[in-house]
């Protein structure tokens, strides 16, 4: 009863947030200019952005996939798929749930175990906070006189003001800290035998072990030259996928691939925001690039807009074709067993 109602109180937190971002971002623009500039959108620009994110969809399950086999399980890549969708679609509810939520459908579908697949998760993540990484480098570098100030003001920054923040302790402080810990971990090793007899700590035990099963497995990959090919090819598609929008709308046309990647890069740092499905983050994030080439913050919003509820429809459509087709399917192995 208290996990659901911690639940219920964290999701109406993430919303207001989201809601409140969603406030900053439109606060100053004409709704009905609005609601004109994206009805006069060119939607067959958007049609092919999401054909560039299913493939990328699909490109993910493949690599996820390839993870899972060495730790000597082969799901079906449907039900691998079904998953990673439907971790998708639980991040729309509730921040950062999406990768525990994949791992829990391909648990209860093929009988995978829970703690192995985080560690592949672990893995995957880590790979792709990589990649944006580099593309953030790449960006900085080429555009210092306009994205590497732009990413120095609204990234590095704040980030590095809240870790000063954070770490901004008396000597005191880090005194009875040193203390807390050295004391902890001499009386877990003075009990350690006690310990290890504790049935609680004999589960976490078997989870962390779990995990670091599921992150060897990227040493273990039989094929790492084609889980190469598709971490290549999910952000190739997802640099497509944000590229091709820039042609929906007119006050974007002008616009380069670096540009694109720019975009890439900050809206994926939009999304990665403690609120659901970025939503929010991403529109103001976007929009504030945006004005970097002079497009208007309406404008922007248009754009931010366009690319991020096409998205979110695509994933509850197949967010929710993805848990339907996993309850046929347990229902029908049910059925068998019967």
């Amino acid at each position: 009863m208290k996990r659901k109602i911690v639940r219920i109180v964290n999701f109406f937190i993430f919303l207001a947030l989201g809601i409140l971002l969603l406030y900053l971002a439109f606060k100053d623009v004409e709704f009905d200019t609005l609601a004109e500039d994206l009805k006069n959108a060119n939607y067959y620009w958007v049609l092919l952005s999401l054909l560039f994110a299913l493939i990328g969809y699909i490109s993910r399950a493949y690599r996820w996939k390839l993870l899972i086999e060495p730790l000597n399980y082969n799901p079906p890549i449907k039900n691998v798929f079904y998953a990673v969708m439907l971790g998708y679609l639980a991040n729309l509810a509730f921040p950062r749930i999406g990768e525990i939520s994949r791992c829990g459908s391909l648990t209860k579908s093929d009988k995978i175990p829970m703690d192995s697949l985080i560690g592949t998760v672990i893995i995957e993540r880590a790979i792709d906070l990589m990649v944006l990484l580099f593309f953030l480098l790449v960006i900085f570098i080429v555009k210092l006189e306009s994205f590497g100030f732009f990413i120095k003001d609204n990234v590095f920054i704040p980030l590095s003001e809240k870790f000063i923040n954070t770490v901004d302790f008396s000597i005191y402080y880090w005194l009875i800290i040193i203390v807390v810990a050295g004391t902890t971990i001499g009386l877990f090793y003075y009990f350690r035998k006690k310990f290890k007899r504790v049935k609680s700590i004999i589960k976490i035990r078997k989870i962390i072990r779990g995990v670091i099963s599921g992150i060897k497995t990227v040493t273990k990959m039989r094929s790492r030259s084609a889980f190469l090919v598709h971490t290549v090819l999910i952000w190739v598609m997802y640099f497509l996928m944000t590229y091709v929008v820039i042609f929906s709308i007119p006050a974007t046309q002008g616009l380069k691939p670096i540009d694109a990647l720019f975009l890439l890069v900050i809206g994926g740092l939009g999304m990665s925001a403690p609120v659901q499905g970025g939503i929010g983050a991403f529109h103001w994030i976007i929009s504030s690039g945006l004005t970097l080439y002079g497009i208007s913050k309406a404008d922007g919003l248009v754009f931010a807009t366009i690319q991020h509820e096409s998205q979110v429809v695509m994933v509850l459509i197949l967010g929710a074709f993805s848990v339907l087709m996993l309850f046929f399917n347990s229902r029908r192995k049910r059925k068998n067993n019967i």
